[in-house]
């Protein structure tokens, strides 16, 4: 009722104790187009969604290479995405200007939390409106980290973000004891199908979905327009996705505002393979509108 009297900056808290422009943010990518990543003991992959103008017939991509052996998907906007990638860039150069070697992800990632953290502490900034998936493979192997807005990183086997993402983590779920032993081409394919059930009834003549992928012996490679219709056109071949079923939640499973809940007001964790990397993260509730 009195929202805008509370939503000017990031450290007025409402009287609920929540904070308004974190929650806008973390609203910015739920309305996001879906991503998804997952890994197996070799491979990393990214998925997204990109849409085609029907003005301009441009494509805005949203996986975005970083560095050799690291690469990420995005959802919400792709402006402060941009800014984000290049800080990535930047530290990669500079650490291996430093020590002659790949910067290691856990580290990489652990540091983007902490500049994400300093945004919703300081009335001068605001949130980064943008999630991430990050995919990278180092001398601990294959990676795919979760970072969003409130700073939250998450070590995960496989998670989708964006809109509609919830049936694409119905699936990751339902398949991902069979992720590890897939081979390159598997978990493609896997990653092209979870990311299938999120496109609802849009025109799927206006969307394209892009692939990337990391691992050992790979460096990190976006795929092109054919090599991304070549697999596309194989998972059409395969049965066709059980898209009833995705729509609908499977048992014990998380909405999209039950996932991205990490605030006072709400107590839902996120599905993932590991321990949280030691970031703190000051945020509201999940009632974003």
């Amino acid at each position: 009722m009195f929202r805008n009297q509370y939503d000017s900056d990031t450290t007025t808290w409402s009287p609920q104790g929540r904070l308004f422009q974190v929650e806008y943010a973390m609203e910015a990518v739920k309305q996001g187009a879906a991503t998804v990543g997952l890994k197996s003991a070799d491979y990393a992959v990214l998925a997204a969604l990109c849409r085609t103008s029907k003005d301009t017939d441009t494509l805005q991509r949203k996986i975005m290479p970083v560095d050799g052996h690291v690469g990420m998907s995005i959802a919400g906007l792709t402006a402060d995405a941009r800014l984000v990638c290049q800080y990535m860039r930047t530290e990669c150069m500079a650490y291996r200007h430093s020590y002659d070697t790949e910067f290691p992800i856990r580290r990489l990632v652990a540091n983007l939390g902490n500049k994400l953290q300093a945004t919703t502490q300081r009335y001068d900034r605001r949130p980064y409106g943008v999630g991430m998936l990050v995919a990278g493979y180092d001398e601990q192997g294959p990676h795919i980290f979760q970072v969003m807005p409130t700073a939250n990183v998450l070590n995960c086997k496989a998670m989708a973000i964006g809109s509609r993402s919830q049936s694409a983590r119905t699936y990751l779920e339902r398949n991902m004891e069979s992720f590890a032993g897939c081979d390159k081409d598997e978990l493609i394919c896997h990653a092209i199908q979870a990311i299938r059930g999120s496109l609802g009834h849009d025109d799927t003549e206006n969307l394209t979905i892009n692939v990337a992928i990391v691992g050992k012996d790979l460096p990190f490679k976006m795929f092109t327009d054919a090599e991304n219709q070549y697999y596309l056109n194989i998972v059409k071949a395969l049965d066709p996705p059980l898209e009833a079923e995705q729509d609908a939640l499977s048992e014990g499973g998380m909405s999209d505002d039950d996932m991205m809940d990490h605030g006072p007001s709400g107590s839902g964790v996120p599905t993932s393979d590991a321990t949280d990397i030691n970031t703190n993260a000051s945020t509201g509730g999940n009632d974003a509108r």
